[in-house]
């Protein structure tokens, strides 16, 4: 515990602008289930844009400081954690506080980084995984062969999704909002990629599957996505709802519900209990990482900004012009 500092950096959100600079604080010590990491890398999320504004407050209990994605060096664990030791290198969905330095995680959240995946890159891997995991394949349970369709493909949960389904033998389909991430998204593996902003993708993608329809839709989007979504699905499909970035209220018809025995769905992950977190995670080391270690799949990154660049990395993330993940990195 000597070598490792009375304080961290981390990143403050003025309450007045919204602003975002870099202060100080004490170290955490890690309660008798977490471990304390020194960051390498921090994945930036939505989720930590609406945080920023106010309108996605940390649940009881969570950490105040934005960041829900880590990875780097375990330095110190709790009275509790066998798992892991001062030493490992790890990757970690926290509860908040990944805008730091040094920041602690349940253990249980913890995954080690897939062969050949560098430390930093690895920190691309904890949000995407356990939301796509959860809501594609234990919610929605996709299986090899079917149609499955994940709006804003070109995103960091997009491009996770594409990858993943891919890789379990699904056959993909995305929405994107220009010809380039479209290609992008083609290139990942999708069979079709509909520019939204010029073609309708009910109708593009009803033709695109032979009629039949997509089995299961990750949604992220909502408003009038969703009437779209019921026309779209096949009989017996499941839509999953994560996000609603065009809204939370639309009229809608039902009767296609009835007809074709749709399920809907919807979760967000940070609600969640830490039990079902480490189910995630056990299932996640056991069928993905080996993806990740034997190259079929490898993280999909934007653009690294340094942790000084905090406030750059959030426009990056605003403009909506970023491919894959955004990462900040806090080692030169």
């Amino acid at each position: 515990m000597s070598t490792i500092p009375a304080t961290r950096r981390i990143v403050i959100v003025n309450s007045e602008d919204h602003s975002l600079s870099l202060g100080t604080e004490a170290m955490p010590t890690p309660a008798a289930n977490e471990v304390l990491i020194k960051v390498i890398g921090a994945g930036v999320n939505r989720p930590d844009l609406m945080q920023r504004y106010g309108l996605y407050p940390p649940p009881a209990g969570a950490s105040p400081i934005l960041g829900l994605e880590v990875s780097g060096e375990v330095v110190a664990v709790g009275s509790e954690v066998s798992r892991w030791t001062v030493g490992d290198m790890i990757c970690a969905l926290c509860n908040g506080g990944g805008y730091a330095d040094y920041t602690v995680a349940p253990a249980s959240q913890c995954l080690p980084i897939p062969k050949g995946l560098s430390a930093l890159d690895a920190a691309a891997l904890p949000e995407t995984l356990f939301t796509v995991w959860h809501n594609v394949f234990q919610r929605a349970k996709l299986q090899a062969g079917e149609h499955f369709l994940v709006h804003g493909g070109s995103s960091g949960i997009g491009t996770t999704a594409i990858c993943l389904a891919t890789a379990m033998g699904a056959k993909v389909y995305t929405t994107a909002g220009s010809e380039a991430k479209c290609a992008a998204c083609e290139d990942l593996g999708a069979i079709k990629a509909v520019n939204y902003k010029t073609e309708a993708f009910e109708t593009v993608l009803a033709e695109a599957s032979d009629g039949h329809g997509m089995d299961v839709i990750l949604d992220m989007v909502g408003g009038d996505y969703i009437q779209k979504d019921i026309k779209l699905a096949a009989a017996d499909g499941r839509i999953v709802f994560i996000a609603f970035q065009a809204g939370f209220n639309a009229e809608l018809n039902f009767v296609p519900v009835l007809m074709k025995r749709l399920t809907l769905s919807a979760s967000t992950l940070r609600a969640q209990s830490g039990e079902q977190k480490a189910q995630m995670a056990a299932e996640i080391e056991e069928q993905v990482l080996p993806l990740y270690s034997n190259g079929k799949m490898k993280p999909v990154i934007d653009h690294l900004f340094r942790f000084e660049e905090i406030a750059a990395a959030h426009a990056r993330m605003e403009s909506g012009a970023h491919i894959g993940k955004i990462l900040l990195r806090f080692e030169d």
